[in-house]
């Protein structure tokens, strides 16, 4: 099966030519796979995302974060020793294919692609809820049609070097992070000008651990984890490492700074900012910041962190219509969507996925207050349902795996079950949410959908057999 491009695969490439420029050979080390996974995941869906999570859940989000971070490690490593042990195939579909055959494929593959285009369309509004912190009076559905015709612009022009500015916004939004940790950090240790002796912080524990119960801490859980897509591309990545030990030191070290900076960031959130006054309106940082009367910062923050999910939407946008056109060279689409300009672009793929957005954009003007909510619910539940989708084929394949000399996920098929569990864990306390409700609903219902799409695929492929 063909493989599909991304920005993330995009960056472990060009480190590997810079690795072999400098004489270290074609692989990476274990830190600069981490280092890549690190950037590149965190993006709209922490920045904006995490508010909603804040409010389900207020402090109990801390824990939500440590489960998603365990769900997430669980899966990098499944992909890994797939990746590892498989490095030929070198896509979801393919493992999928391999281990449940054709039909489970394409089902897999096809959700896969509409969590990409939902995760786009979430990004999208994203940036203009951004946006309109400045501009509070214009209607969010400018701002998404614009977003959306910039992002598509981009890539017809096919401007290059792309990934090079998508790494300059991920050292900067990283950057951002950890400057907004250590200030309030030096609050908490009451170090801070004469001009703000009077500001304060208080502790997270605002409303006591589990603020709406259980079962606010429980819808929280899809949110959180799509705070980790993503993690999957870099699990594709694994065979790139310099020896099969390091995958292992990557998929730890990725998984655990992403927990810590995830866990600290969401920390100063809650010790700056009241819980119950962050909206989904708003970067629950930009509310923060707002809350400590510090003339510009917030305005510099969402300035940051707009330019980064930016770049973040555009690569995302490329990687969806890629991830298309791949499914049209493996039959699995009409092959319309393979069809490339001069400048390797999948021209009628993107004016499919922009005819998406569009519909979406006609969602955020009726929903303006929730379309986010919806989106990101359901592009969550859609990306943990490919994570399932990994565990399982892992579980299958891996019996294939028997030669000492192949890498091996330790503590399986427990740790497995575990990822199971925990992804089940998810999609059912969206059960609890209204918003999340329905867009589990539209979730199954796209599954059914995509069924019925491959049963009339069998049947015509099936009528021209006979025929011929």
């Amino acid at each position: 099966m063909k493989k599909f491009d991304h920005p993330i695969r995009s960056r472990v490439v060009r480190q590997e030519k810079k690795n072999i420029k400098v004489g270290k050979g074609a692989y990476l080390e274990w830190w600069q796979m981490s280092l890549i996974g690190i950037s590149s995941v965190i993006g709209a869906g922490f920045f904006l995302g995490s508010g909603l999570s804040i409010r389900s859940a207020g402090a109990s989000v801390l824990i939500s974060y440590l489960l998603a971070g365990l769900t997430a490690l669980i899966v990098f490593s499944a992909l890994a020793e797939m990746t590892v042990n498989d490095p030929e195939s070198g896509s979801f579909r393919t493992y999928s294919k391999i281990a449940f055959g054709e039909g489970y494929a394409f089902v897999f593959g096809w959700v896969y692609w509409f969590a990409g285009l939902l995760i786009v369309s979430s990004e999208i509004t994203a940036l203009s809820t951004f946006t309109r912190f400045w501009l509070p009076w214009i209607p969010l559905w400018m701002f998404s049609a614009g977003y959306a015709c910039i992002g598509i612009g981009v890539i017809l022009l096919g401007v290059k070097n792309f990934g090079t500015i998508e790494s300059f916004f991920a050292v900067l939004k990283l950057s951002a992070l950890f400057i907004f940790i250590l200030l309030v950090l030096l609050l908490f240790l009451g170090v801070k000008p004469a001009t703000l002796s009077a500001l304060s912080i208080h502790s997270p524990l605002q409303s006591g651990l589990f603020p709406h119960g259980f079962p606010g801490f429980w819808e929280s859980m899809i949110f959180v984890l799509l705070s980790f897509g993503g993690i999957e591309i870099v699990g594709l990545t694994a065979d790139k490492c310099k020896s099969k030990a390091d995958v292992t030191k990557a998929g730890f070290t990725l998984i655990l700074a992403l927990v810590v900076i995830y866990f600290l960031s969401v920390s100063a959130i809650l010790m700056t900012a009241r819980w119950k006054a962050i909206s989904p309106n708003e970067s629950p940082f930009v509310t923060a910041l707002s809350s400590l009367q510090l003339p510009f910062l917030n305005s510099l923050f969402n300035l940051i962190i707009l330019s980064a999910a930016f770049s973040t939407m555009v690569g995302a946008l490329y990687s969806m219509t890629t991830v298309l056109a791949s499914l049209a060279a493996d039959h699995a689409a009409p092959q319309l969507f393979d069809q490339r300009n001069k400048k390797e672009v999948p021209v009628y793929g993107l004016l499919l996925t922009f005819a998406l957005l569009i519909l979406v954009d006609v969602l955020s003007y009726f929903l303006p207050k929730s379309v986010y909510e919806y989106l990101a619910a359901a592009s969550g539940t859609m990306l943990i349902l490919n994570w399932l989708n990994i565990i399982l084929s892992d579980l299958k394949n891996r019996r294939t795996y028997y030669s000492e000399k192949h890498w091996r996920l330790p503590f399986q098929p427990w740790s497995g079950i575990a990822g199971i569990t925990l992804i089940l864990f998810g999609i059912f306390g969206s059960a609890f949410d209204v918003h999340q409700r329905t867009s589990l609903l539209f979730t199954v219902g796209i599954v059914f959908f995509i069924l019925i799409l491959y049963c009339i695929k069998k049947r015509v492929a099936g009528s021209r057999k006979e025929r011929a």
